[in-house]
């Protein structure tokens, strides 16, 4: 049976601040327990290593912040998995994360990765640990480089700390922004089961998660083992399921005279509804086609192409058009069965966007997730009474995501394919790549229906060591070696572009029959369908569908070996105390190899991202020490003054050598009183695929080009001749996307990141009046700065950069005009290379606010915690030049956020309430808009999230109930034009897209 002091022992570790959270308390409540432990087994260790040190000591008052999360909370909480467990704003201080919501994006580990960056500093700098070892990168395609939370094993977590400060001289490379370890059960004896089922209330069962895990554990005399096996999923949740997606509209606000500035759809009376894209009426339309008529050749000898005259769709003026749509109503004239829907001076949004497949895609991707964790250890009775240990963990994760796919099928010149009049005759554009060189008649804007893409990841990771006294009396030993390893196949559904070209050329064999021109050198084509209405409106023949579309696969492996020894023990003897010391070494050894689908490296998918291999491979030796010197104890005015120092040196085969250190310090002056603080520096060498990612194309809007209008009044006078020395017209317009290759850094001469981290603490624990109850209080100043960062310049300041520069640096193609192409042949095409280099200064600075207060009443104790992350900078700049950018309170990027929760714990029952609170945000300055005037609605308000549960233990069971988002809160909704949104809603992990969600968790223990 669980006792109330049970409880407490687990839920006081939840305040925020470690050395706040349990300098009260007795030595054995270092380890939380769950209902099935005994209290015996609570104050069985009386040592312990917390992240942030690798010294042992018998209490947490370490000089870093750090929090503590324990298994009892996260399940009071509702969360089903680690991975939501550490996204929560409590733990990321409401910093944007890559979670399930991201996976129609291009994201490092690719999609249906879940990571975490702290501070807003991004997952490659935030180090991942699993009982105090390395977890290594896992994810498909080529920017693999951070630890994917899928891997974790929930069900044999007794608790996670967060380290919130840098920690390169302790643990290495990555630990720039902070650290997370995640600790197992130990010691740990008997069977559970545990399900979990989490229910979203109003979307019919859509996305709900269920998680089953069966752990078990014994010991004898000298040997220890446990483990777990756990299988979690979670269905998909579409733009369908939720209101706030349903119907995407521009969101402008309206005029000051309260005209709407939304176009309003003449068949509803409403805003339109625009869900192609997360653009808004920016989107392509479907469903229609562009035509044109050659006209003359302009001043810089390109050709010009006109628009035809046509009827007019409802909603526009009659005129000339470069877009129609079926209308079997239109009878006469040069576009008979066709109404105009576009053009020069018309309004665009008529044309269609919607399709009801679209809310088909997912908001909240599937996954299922198998799990399979064991560890175990056995006494030697020899080598200074070692025990040899052993950890194995074996991860399958199968993730995949609907999206939508728009054809645009290019139908070349006087085809037959077009049908006969003066249809055929049209001109849109030069060849856009699919007809062999023949000017584009009539392009079909298809809506093509839903795509499918999947990813299995296979994560395997073996450790392996042993451990024992060191033959210097009370010094310990510890020699471990471990292997990881990711395999991943990602597959996608895509339009294969030779085929489409040989499809496109056809003969007319027969009237309204087609084969391909090409047929005995390629057999087995199948010749495109002649357009029409069906055509048109997306229904196209299996047979070419099945020829020109299929899956392709790509394969990402991942592998990692350390080998690591370390010792520990006192050093000597102070007046206050003994001065403890680590000494440690470790070797690492990294590899990644991604080998995308054949159709991909050849550029052969249409209208899609071509990627070449990522292939490469880096190891490090390291080695560092650590020691903590109690200087005073129960003197005058110093009841403890404690210094702890670090240092690290690094050699890394790629990047030479390093030295980082960090200092910290405890003072104490009086009962009650403690301040602390920490001063280090951190070394980071780029992840395997900034250096070696293999080249892959991305593509940006035609009105991206910077020589857009170039003659236009306020462009400078550099970009106006440099834009005029290509030939281009002063009122240029470009037509064809630009084309974006990314690329890794290691031929760029790409060099390793460095940084500074300060942090400064004081932690009041004032002695209350007998009955008060207890009171803690901690607020933490922090201030990271990283230098010489590893970034992407970016192909939108690549491109300015380059066509403001100097005429000769522009002819001469120096400096980032080396990264840029422009091909008259390919309607002046722009192409950017968009690198990893070093440029770019990010610095983070702000404060942690911990209260908790703890009081007995009635049968029971009640718990009250707060935490609060202020930023008081969020800012960075990509050249030493520029001024620094500040992005706090900017949509994303909140100034405040905050947690607390009240429980109250009584005999077998336990009652949490809590509520996550992040503080409104706007971006009006940044973009320079007037809140009061501008169309766009770059203002969210605070944002709510309450959650409410009930805990029950009877005889070698628990079952815990709640509901999250209890007030139903949707997302706040934005403009389009701005940020990436989720229907109406800001992308960002901070909010929830489930709405209300019922949970229960049950646990049985034999």
């Amino acid at each position: 049976m669980s006792t109330r002091k049970d409880y407490l022992l687990g839920t006081t570790m939840v305040a925020g601040a470690a050395a706040l959270s349990l300098t009260l308390l007795a030595p054995g409540a270092a380890f939380a327990q769950d209902a099935t432990n005994t209290q015996e087994a609570a104050t069985s260790v009386d040592e312990v290593v917390v992240v942030g040190s690798r010294i042992r000591r018998d209490n947490y008052n370490a000089p870093s912040p750090t929090q503590v999360v324990t298994r009892e909370e996260a399940t009071l909480q509702g969360f089903a998995s680690a991975s939501e467990a550490l996204q929560s704003t409590a733990v990321t201080g409401g910093t944007s994360q890559i979670n399930n919501a991201f996976g129609g994006y291009v994201t490092d580990g690719g999609p249906g990765a879940n990571t975490i960056g702290l501070r807003g500093l991004g997952p490659s700098r935030t180090l991942v640990l699993l009982n105090g070892r390395r977890v290594s990168p896992a994810g498909s395609r080529g920017s693999v480089g951070s630890a994917d939370l899928n891997v974790l094993p929930t069900a044999m977590i007794d608790r996670v700390e967060v380290l919130r400060d840098g920690a390169s001289s302790v643990y290495g490379s990555d630990a720039v922004a902070g650290v997370v370890n995640i600790q197992t059960r130990k010691n740990f004896e008997g069977l559970i089961f545990e399900a979990q089922r989490n229910q979203p209330v109003d979307a019919d069962g859509a996305g709900g998660s269920s998680r089953y895990s069966l752990t078990a554990g014994a010991r004898g005399d000298r040997w220890r083992a446990a483990g777990s096996l756990e299988r979690y999923e979670r269905s998909e949740l579409t733009l369908n399921d939720r209101e706030f997606t349903r119907c995407q509209t521009d969101g402008r606000r309206p005029t000051a005279a309260g005209v709407s500035r939304d176009y309003i759809d003449p068949l509803t009376g409403q805003s339109k509804c625009y869900p192609i894209t997360g653009t808004g009426s920016n989107g392509s339309a479907i469903n229609s086609i562009g035509v044109g008529v050659e006209g003359p050749l302009n001043s810089a000898g390109n050709r010009t192409f006109i628009e035809i005259a046509g009827t007019g769709a409802a909603g526009t003026r009659p005129g000339l058009y470069n877009r129609f749509r079926p209308n079997s109503g239109v009878t006469t004239g040069p576009m008979a069965g066709f109404e105009g829907v576009g053009g020069t001076g018309i309004n665009s949004n008529v044309r269609d966007t919607f399709d009801p497949r679209m809310l088909n895609r997912s908001l909240i991707s599937p996954v299922e997730i198998t799990t399979l964790y064991g560890e175990g250890g056995y006494q030697l009775n020899a080598l200074g009474n070692a025990e040899v240990y052993a950890e194995v963990l074996f991860n399958n994760r199968q993730s995949s995501q609907t999206g939508y796919r728009q054809l645009a099928l290019d139908y070349a010149k006087g085809s037959p394919l077009i049908p006969a009049g003066d249809l055929r005759n049209s001109v849109f554009s030069a060849d856009q790549g699919l007809n062999k060189g023949k000017d584009v008649g009539v392009r079909a804007f298809i809506g093509f229906g839903n795509d499918r893409s999947s990813q299995e990841q296979d994560f395997n990771r073996n450790v392996v060591g042993i451990k024992g006294d060191f033959f210097i009396p009370e010094w310990r030993y510890d020699l471990s070696a471990s292997y990881s390893k990711s395999r991943s196949e990602y597959v996608s559904e895509q339009f294969i572009q030779n085929r489409l070209i040989e499809s496109l050329d056809v003969v007319e064999i027969a009237p309204g029959q087609f084969q391909c021109a090409q047929l005995a050198s390629n057999p087995g084509c199948i010749a495109a369908p002649a357009l029409s209405s069906q055509v048109i409106g997306g229904v196209l023949p299996k047979a070419w569908m099945d020829y020109i579309y299929r899956p392709v696969t790509g394969v990402t492996e991942f592998e990692e070996k350390i080998i690591s020894f370390g010792v520990d023990g006192p050093l000597f003897d102070l007046p206050a105390g003994k001065v403890m010391g680590f000494f440690g070494a470790e070797w690492r050894d990294s590899e990644i190899d991604d080998t995308p689908a054949l159709d991909s490296i050849n550029a052969n998918l249409y209208n899609y991202s071509s990627s070449q291999p990522t292939r490469g491979s880096d190891s490090v030796w390291e080695v560092f020490g650590e020691i903590e010197a109690p200087l005073l104890r129960d003197a005058p005015f110093a009841r403890e003054l404690t210094l702890n120092t670090s240092f690290r040196y690094t050699d890394y085969d790629s990047y030479g050598d390093d030295t980082t250190y960090k200092v910290g310090l405890v003072y104490q002056p009086v009962m009650g009183v403690t301040f602390r603080g920490t001063y280090g520096t951190s070394f980071r060498a780029p992840a395997l695929f900034e250096q070696f990612l293999g080249a892959t194309s991305g593509f940006q809007a035609a009105g991206n080009d910077v020589c857009n209008n170039w003659g236009a009044d306020g462009v400078n006078d550099n970009r106006k001749a440099n834009c005029a020395s290509e030939g281009l017209a002063d009122n240029f317009q470009a037509t064809s996307s630009i084309a974006v290759y990314s690329v890794g850094g290691a031929s760029n001469n790409l060099k390793a990141e460095t940084s500074t981290n300060l942090t400064l603490g004081l932690v009041l624990q004032p002695t209350l009046p007998e009955g008060w109850g207890d009171l803690d209080f901690a607020v933490d100043y922090y201030e990271i700065e990283v230098k010489n960062g590893v970034a992407r310049y970016g192909a939108t300041n690549i491109l300015e950069g380059c066509y403001d520069s100097r005429v000769e640096d522009f002819n001469n193609e120096v400096g980032m005009c080396a990264l840029v192409k422009r091909d008259p042949a390919k309607n002046n095409q722009l192409t950017v290379e968009n690198g990893y280099v070093n440029l770019a200064t990010d610095v983070v600075k702000g404060l942690d606010y911990t209260v908790r207060y703890r009081k007995d009443v009635g049968p029971g104790a009640v718990l009250f915690n707060l935490g609060i992350t202020q930023y008081t900078e969020i800012a960075s700049r990509l050249f030493d030049v520029d001024p620094l950018e500040d992005f706090k309170g900017m949509i994303n990027n909140p100034e405040f956020t905050g947690n607390a929760d009240v429980s109250y714990a009584w005999d077998k029952w336990r009652v949490r309430y809590g509520v996550d609170w992040i503080q409104g945000m706007d971006s009006y300055d940044y973009y320079g808009q007037n809140p009061v005037t501008s169309q766009y609605d770059l203002d969210v308000p605070d944002y709510y999230l309450h959650n409410a549960s009930v805990q029950y233990t009877g005889e070698g069971w628990t079952v815990t109930a709640g509901v999250r988002n209890l007030l139903n809160e949707d997302p706040p909704t934005i403009s389009s034009g701005v940020y990436n949104r989720v229907g109406n809603a800001p992308l960002y992990s901070g909010y929830d897209y489930l709405g209300r969600t019922a949970f229960v968790n049950l646990t049985k223990t034999f």
